[in-house]
């Protein structure tokens, strides 16, 4: 739904500022008076092409920024989501868009700067206008097959197709990609030989690398740590039995010595026990360290050519990745696919067979889904034709005549069939039916918008359909069913109409008149009034009566009003 509409600088607004809300809503007011101009600025907020001559004379720049409400499964969402703009659920959607006297514009969506692509795309999903300013929506003929898709409930067929499509594509994708490794060369045979030979003489794996580069990195220390290892060794054991001789002896002395004394000797033999005890101790941590000495060296003692031989095989796996441009970890993978590629080569003959058998088999599942799609669209187009036909002779358009054009073509085929679909008029009897926005002048084509979009029952959650003079140049009863036809669809959504009929701005929930007036300064500007009570009352006298409003003119203005719709 639009909330608000904000307008700075556009042709003969300065400054407008307008808040709407669901249901009806009319805009009314003389000729000239700027209707056109309003909803212009809505399609320049909307993404509509930009013209130089939309900003105001003596302006620097214009200004079009309109806030939308947006319910929680508004396709608007995913394009959101898509271009990486958040706006959060109750939260509205504001597009603003500005444009230079030099014709450059810009564009936000809720103050992030953004495309003019994602404001027209944001656009379509939000406003669909009908009438002379239209240029998407019904009027566009790439949105008729989702139309009559939608009106015809065809997710479950058109599901089954793109399922069918898919699996057709995908055979398809795989016969090429026989047919294309059929064609290699003698040469590339070749080179794919070679290249397995190579990676089945190495026979990498996975996290070889880092282990090799560890142990060459132990294996480069361990000689220069196995002398060290040696000296430290000798240091322990040095000249004539060393350290172990000389603790040994001492350790044999004091037991003579306790022996002379014997037990007790008071604080000499307390001095002997613990001189004893520490040469004791001395001489097991000297053994601990002497074997752990050992040990030490036994584990530097590496295999003679190890280091040769780890170097050696760590630069063939590197030099093997950088001839394939792959990392070392993924010299495995890359064996696998060189082998399947040879073996494709080698046995394409077979591959090529059985997948010419899948392609076929996949291509009549898709024929099948598209024949039902087709023939159900064929189906709800004739619906759709007798449900606008009889709109029409109330609008004033009995002659006029409405149809559905189906057309299958293999070129379109795709995942949602091979079917083309234009909504077509002629509004002459014996005239040649033709695209709606190249037959239909203005006032027709909001009518055939309107029997359109009341045939389609308005499903678009969230969308403003505007009507732009839908009533012109009918009066009377025609004006009474166009207005009772927008009332059914605007209790759906939001409906703005700009008219010149009081049946149906007497209809209309809320009530807008747009007024030129004199700026003060020898121009003109354009202002939005909101009407309620006798201000609309006398409006709608006006437009019964024309310049003079009577007494007559009012009670009929009070019985169109009155009338329940």
């Amino acid at each position: 739904m639009l909330l608000s509409l904000s307008i700075r600088n556009v042709v003969l607004i300065d400054t407008l500022d307008a808040v709407f809300e669901s249901g009806l809503c009319a805009l009314t007011g003389e000729t000239g008076a700027g209707k056109s101009i309003l909803l212009g600025a809505l399609g320049l907020a909307a993404g509509e092409r930009a013209d130089r001559a939309q900003v105001r004379a003596g302006a620097d720049e214009a200004q079009a920024v309109a806030e939308f409400e947006l319910p929680d499964s508004h396709p608007a969402r995913a394009l959101l989501d898509e271009a990486g703009i958040a706006v959060e659920p109750g939260e509205p959607l504001i597009l603003r868009r500005r444009l230079g006297e030099d014709g450059r514009s810009r564009a936000h969506v809720n103050d992030q700067a953004a495309s003019i692509g994602l404001l027209r795309s944001l656009g379509d999903v939000l406003v669909e206008v009908h009438g002379q300013h239209d240029g998407r929506g019904l009027m566009d003929p790439k949105t008729h097959r989702g139309y009559l898709d939608t009106y015809a409930g065809h997710d479950d067929l058109r599901a089954a197709c793109r399922t069918a499509w898919k699996e057709y594509s995908g055979a398809r994708r795989r016969l090429d990609e026989l047919v294309s490794a059929n064609r290699a060369s003698d040469e590339e045979k070749a080179f794919l030989t070679h290249a397995l030979e190579e990676l089945e003489a190495l026979s990498p794996k996975t996290g070889e690398e880092a282990e090799l580069a560890e142990e060459r990195q132990f294996l480069q220390g361990a000689e220069r740590a196995l002398g060290d290892l040696q000296e430290a060794q000798e240091a322990l054991a040095g000249d004539g039995g060393g350290l172990e001789g000389r603790l040994n002896a001492a350790l044999r002395g004091l037991e003579r010595v306790r022996g002379h004394i014997g037990e007790g000797g008071g604080a000499a033999g307390e001095a002997l026990d613990r001189a004893a005890s520490a040469i004791d101790r001395a001489l097991i941590e000297f053994t601990e360290a002497e074997d752990a000495l050992g040990d030490a060296a036994q584990a530097f003692d590496v295999e003679p050519g190890r280091l040769d031989a780890v170097e050696e095989r760590l630069f063939a796996l590197r030099g093997l990745s950088r001839k394939h441009n792959v990392d070392v970890d993924e010299l495995p993978a890359l064996h696998g696919r060189l082998a399947e590629q040879l073996d494709a080569i080698e046995n394409a003959a077979d591959r090529i067979a059985e997948a010419e058998k899948a392609v076929t088999a996949a291509r009549a599942r898709y024929d099948d889904a598209a024949h039902a799609l087709s023939r159900s669209r064929e189906k709800a187009g004739e619906a759709l034709a007798g449900a606008v036909a009889a709109e029409l002779p109330p609008l004033k358009m009995d002659k006029a005549r409405f149809r559905v054009s189906v057309t299958s073509d293999d070129e379109r085929a795709g995942p949602d069939g091979r079917d083309s679909v234009v909504f077509e008029v002629a509004t002459n009897p014996g005239a040649p039916f033709g695209a709606l926005d190249k037959i239909a002048s203005g006032g027709e084509l909001s009518r055939f918008g309107l029997a359109l979009k009341v045939s389609l029952a308005g499903e678009d959650e969230g969308l403003v359909l505007v009507f732009d003079e839908v009533d012109q140049g009918v009066g009377g009863a025609v004006a009474d069913a166009v207005g009772r036809r927008l009332k059914r669809l605007a209790e759906k959504g939001q409906t703005l109409v700009v008219t010149h009929s009081p049946q149906v701005a007497a209809v209309a929930d809320h009530h807008w008149k747009i007024v030129k007036d004199d700026d003060g300064k020898g121009g003109v500007c354009t202002t939005l009034v909101r009407l309620e009570g006798d201000e609309r009352r006398e409006e709608i006298a006006r437009m019964l009566s024309g310049a003079e409003v009577t007494d007559a003119a009012r009670a009929q203005a009070d019985a169109l009003m009155s009338v329940k719709v």
